[in-house]
């Protein structure tokens, strides 16, 4: 986009206030903001009464380089191009590149958790591990995702495939399921079983005294196991470790394309993150010393493929290829990669502050401004 045109495109009425001191922060389209500098891209807040630059929420605030040159280099990383090539293509310093590469990481993370991470129907979600080499040793890297829409819920790294590696995976499955029923596919870890049941509970009423926590009704938890004969696999054995077959049955023909239980589309996942994250790579020289970089970088590839990759299994929206992210219903269209990394997460909505005895009325007209639904403390 031409200089001129990007300092067109901005637009008081589809931003917010980012200060989190300001009673407005979060909120679009409630008049509190106006352009402060269109020549410097800053906007004015009426309300806490702070300028704040276009660009903040953004990877690209407070950077020199040009939207364009850093746009370019974490979608070459996002699609599993070495960095010694980035770096020698565009004449970068490797430390600047990886700066890039973690701050896109960490904002496509809290993209993840604003739109991802909401309650919908699952139908069926497939989890499974990655073994993943690095300098200092060996890391496990476990992601779920939702099969109908091949929806990458998240996942989770750690240095142990243990039992707190798949809690932080299944934590993040169940703040993404609306109650409902629910088929959990997953491989022969033994730990999925206790952990998923502990995940997925409900109360149990019409029972005195203290409700007790018990299992979904509608739960069902299936494991596909290997067998191997050396590294060869000789065989699969399935297993309805939780849930009766008639509710397992419905929920994995109701499932589109996956009439067969099988843990084939999270392995294929797996596939594209190892093509696409290079230190990923069964056999690589990139492999990498920190386990934040591998966790920056599974963020930054599940976040592109979910609202920026179309997917040919999906089907077409009038006539329009779709992405994860589309069949779910989070987006209408696809998304591209200066989209994602200038897309701003909202901050929480405004909390009054809890003070004992009677409200100013200054305090009392921003509440009843912004925050009309509190409840008085």
């Amino acid at each position: 986009m031409l200089e001129a045109e990007r300092r067109c495109a901005i637009d008081p009425l589809t931003t917010f206030c980012p200060n989190m001191e300001c009673p407005a922060r979060g909120q679009v389209g409630e008049g509190n903001i106006t352009i402060h500098s269109r020549q410097r891209q800053r906007y004015w807040c009426k309300v806490c009464r702070k300028a704040f630059s276009a660009r903040a929420g953004t990877i690209f605030y407070r950077r020199r380089t040009n939207e364009a040159t850093i746009t370019r280099v974490v979608t070459l990383v996002s699609h599993g191009c070495p960095v010694p090539a980035i770096e020698a293509a565009f004449e970068l310093q490797a430390q600047t590149v990886r700066e890039w590469v973690e701050a896109a990481g960490v904002h496509t993370e809290a993209v993840h958790q604003a739109e991802v991470v909401q309650p919908r129907e699952l139908v069926q979600v497939q989890a499974d591990e990655i073994h993943v080499k690095t300098q200092a040793g060996v890391l496990w890297m476990a992601m779920a995702m939702m099969v109908s829409t091949r929806l990458w819920l998240g996942g989770a790294v750690s240095p142990r495939r243990d039992r707190e590696l798949i809690t932080r995976l299944v934590a993040l499955v169940a703040a993404c399921a609306q109650w409902g029923p629910l088929l959990f596919v997953s491989d022969g870890l033994s730990t999925y079983i206790d952990v998923v049941r502990k995940a997925f509970r409900t109360r149990q009423t019409g029972t005195g005294g203290r409700p007790r926590l018990i299992p979904w009704p509608e739960l069902a938890i299936a494991q596909v196991v290997k067998q191997y004969a050396g590294r060869a696999v000789t065989g699969t054995v399935h297993r309805l470790v939780h849930g009766s077959t008639r509710l397992f049955l419905t929920l994995l023909w109701s499932t589109p394309g996956c009439q067969v239980l099988n843990t084939a589309y999270i392995e294929r996942l797996n596939g594209t993150f190892r093509s696409r994250l290079a230190v990923l790579g069964r056999r690589t020289r990139r492999s990498a010393r920190r386990l934040a970089t591998i966790a920056s970088g599974m963020y930054l590839v599940g976040t592109v493929y979910n609202f920026c990759t179309t997917h040919d299994s999906l089907p077409t929206l009038e006539g329009r290829a779709q992405t994860p992210a589309m069949a779910a219903g989070i987006t209408d269209h696809v998304w591209t990669v200066s989209e994602l990394l200038h897309y701003r997460v909202p901050p929480p909505r405004w909390e009054p502050p809890r003070r004992r005895g009677r409200r100013s009325k200054a305090l009392q007209a921003l509440i009843d401004r912004w925050c009309p639904h509190h409840r008085l403390a």
